[in-house]
């Protein structure tokens, strides 16, 4: 990934933030002599290896559990918040014209080992898991429980488990440091007037 020093963002913290806030993640993988992109929702492990571990599953049919390489890493990119950056917001536009448009975007690429898991047990530990973590807050939430036990047993034999051992985290914050200050407030102003709270604060917090 093009990293321009004050777009890097190294916080582990911050990283894993952004995994846990946008879990689906696309998944880029070998497939002979190209590549294959599948778009999982992953569970992050913080506390395992240095820079956590995620887990998921896909279906059995999925080509990359035939066609998995298991010498080659892997890349998950996790895409947080974007948005078009119009010139017309930016106080330079007014000074001297010499403005384009961009784009701006917050964004973590996994690197990692892939292993495929099809232990029963771990599968049925790892859909409790994601589906708690999407439905824990809801009034009434849907637990694994509650479908009838020969239906999950005949579901969990469709499918294999990921863990993706991460050997390397980038992040990219893209959002509008390299402009002025006048700029950014105006880009901040612009954001927030269309609606777009999420982008128009993390180009006023910039790189925290």
């Amino acid at each position: 990934m093009y990293q321009p020093p004050h777009f890097r963002e190294e916080n582990r913290d911050v990283l894993h933030a952004l995994m846990r806030a946008h879990p689906l993640a696309t998944l880029v993988t070998k497939a002979g002599d190209s590549l294959d992109a599948n778009h999982v929702p992953m569970l992050l492990d913080p506390g395992r290896g240095s820079h956590g571990v995620l887990q998921a599953h896909i279906a059995r049919g999925n080509d990359l559990v035939a066609r998995h390489d298991p010498s080659f890493e892997v890349l998950a990119i996790f895409q947080g918040a974007d948005a078009y950056i119009t010139p017309s917001w930016y106080e330079t536009k007014r000074q001297t014209g010499k403005v384009v448009p961009t784009w701006n975007y917050v964004t973590v690429h996994v690197h990692g080992r892939l292993t495929l898991i099809e232990d029963p047990a771990w599968l049925r530990v790892q859909i409790a898991a994601l589906t708690k973590a999407h439905e824990g807050a809801r009034t009434a939430p849907w637990h694994v429980d509650d479908a009838p036990e020969a239906f999950i047993q005949s579901q969990i034999k469709g499918i294999v488990g990921l863990e993706i051992e991460i050997t390397r985290l980038e992040g990219k914050w893209k959002v509008s440091q390299n402009r002025p200050d006048a700029d950014r407030a105006g880009v901040v102003d612009g954001l927030a007037a269309q609606g777009d709270g999420a982008m128009a604060g993390l180009v006023a917090a910039g790189k925290r």
